[in-house]
């Protein structure tokens, strides 16, 4: 049996990240044909870094999870005063390799883990290539490696040091074709083998949800929910502005729920309710209780928010800045996108007074996420890339 390393910057169940949990999904799923290990940090925080796991090694959900120390939590002045230089283009290959380290997370003991055991594996998997686990971890390990880069325009990609790093593995692993279109234009590397757009992962929801069971709880009615991170680079401070500037000119008695965690301060008005980090439970049976999924960010590399709400059978609405995103309403034609917040209304209005036409978009994105983002045909397409690069090796 083959052995494969997944090699990601944080790994576990308290661990609150779209990518980290992808990872982890792939992982339990390709643990049923491979061996699979996973290479981590300590780390569950994605700020700091700090070492939060006290074991060496832990087995969850049936896989071997190795991890490894960070040997500096980040200092957020220093790694700020150094972005504001490193992201303007002006740097040095050093100067961008310290940022990398500054930014984290910084662990030595998990590169030098990669580097005395590269005979044990037969196949390196990264996951996101924006982190120090990824730039300095595949390059100990190229000839037998596949990154999955979760990668979007935005500042840090055109950073010199990545030019040479997408050129390194062996296989790459894409969530969306408009991901694998971003990367082969911006870092020449179509002849690298590929699965051709459509990653991800396979879209799972509970067979028990309850719309009544959320609206009782929390006495709401009538809501369009956000879901994730509660900051301003998930678009979330243009969010609240353009709700609050809507209910102004329209009224109503709508309210905009929000789950995640909160990274900036939410409005104090009685149309913006903020429920926290809540369990998968309320997650989904707000999805099912919801008018829309309301999606503002920029930076996308899949979103499995966006999925998740198509697979119950919702519309969604979405930042037309994301090239993913509105890949998938354009797809599969089950959600509307805007870029500015008169298109913001404009959609508001058309999805909040046509429930028939909501209805069928939402079953044309059921028909999307059964076609392209079920268990068996993305662990295909992955196990396919895996046995390539073995072959050639």
């Amino acid at each position: 049996m083959r052995k494969i390393a997944f090699v990601v910057q944080r790994y576990g169940l308290e661990v609150n990240g779209g990518a980290e949990l992808e990872c982890r999904q792939l992982a339990e799923h390709m643990n049923e044909n491979y061996e699979v290990e996973i290479l981590t940090t300590k780390a569950v925080d994605y700020v700091t870094w700090k070492d939060e796991y006290t074991q060496n090694r832990e087995t969850v959900n049936g896989v071997l999870v190795r991890r490894f120390s960070v040997k500096e939590p980040r200092n957020n002045k220093e790694f700020n005063r150094l972005s504001e230089k490193v992201l303007q283009g002006k740097s040095t290959k050093e100067e961008e390799e310290l940022w990398m380290k500054k930014q984290g997370p910084y662990s030595v003991e998990l590169v030098e883990y990669i580097k005395e055991h590269k005979e044990d594996y037969d196949v390196f998997v990264f996951f996101t290539y924006l982190y120090y686990t990824t730039y300095f971890g595949i390059q100990e390990v190229y000839d037998k490696s596949i990154l999955i880069p979760t990668a979007h325009d935005e500042t840090p990609i055109y950073l010199n040091i990545f030019r040479q790093m997408f050129q390194l593995p062996r296989g790459i692993f894409y969530q969306t074709k408009e991901e694998k279109e971003f990367v082969e234009k911006k870092f020449q590397v179509k002849s690298i083998p590929n699965n051709d757009g459509y990653g991800g992962v396979g879209v799972e929801v509970p067979t028990d949800i309850s719309a009544e069971a959320f609206r009782q709880k929390y006495g709401l009615e009538k809501f369009v929910i956000y879901i994730g991170r509660i900051d301003e680079h998930k678009g979330c401070k243009d969010l609240f502005t353009y709700f609050k500037e809507y209910k102004k000119r329209n009224g109503g008695d709508l309210k905009l729920v929000l789950m995640g965690k909160e990274i900036i301060r939410v409005p104090d008005t009685k149309d913006i309710i903020s429920l926290g980090f809540v369990s998968d439970e309320d997650k989904f049976n707000g999805l099912a209780a919801c008018e829309f999924l309301v999606l503002p960010s920029q930076f996308e590399s899949l979103s499995m928010v966006v999925l998740e709400a198509m697979k119950i059978g919702k519309p969604v609405l979405v930042n037309g800045k994301c090239e993913v995103v509105k890949g998938h309403c354009v797809r599969s034609n089950g959600g509307l996108y805007y870029q500015n917040f008169y298109e913001f209304e404009g959609c508001m209005d058309y999805l909040m007074s046509h429930a028939d036409i909501c209805k069928k978009m939402g079953k044309n994105g059921q028909t999307y996420v059964a076609e392209n983002y079920q268990w068996d045909v993305i662990i295909k397409r992955l196990s396919d890339l895996v046995e390539e690069i073995c072959i050639r090796k």
